[in-house]
């Protein structure tokens, strides 16, 4: 299982994940949701039920990417994308 891109919003984030063939996305946020209630130095972090699965096919990746790390632009945090500091790419997926 691999992090790739992300962005960390004041409120919700988005991850570009991949994993193996038997790899369960459903269990792995799941697990990632736990473990982070566990750090947020709040005293109970609201999350929603389950989670949006957009990305399945490397055609749209640049596309994605492009809609996501506008986020923080469009919710008024900053003027440019690149000027927001919660996003980067852990490492490279390899697309299908």
């Amino acid at each position: 299982m691999a992090v790739g891109r992300y962005v960390v919003m004041p409120d919700h984030v988005h991850l570009f994940v991949q994993g193996t063939l038997n790899f369960v996305l459903a269990q792995w946020v799941r697990l990632l949701k736990r473990d982070l209630s566990t750090v947020i130095p709040i005293e109970r972090p609201h999350w929603q039920k389950g989670f949006f699965d957009h990305l399945r096919n490397s055609e749209s990746y640049a596309q994605k990417w492009d809609y996501v790390r506008e986020n923080p632009v469009r919710a008024g945090l900053v003027k440019q994308a690149d000027a927001w500091p919660y996003q980067g790419e852990l490492v490279r997926l390899e697309l299908m």
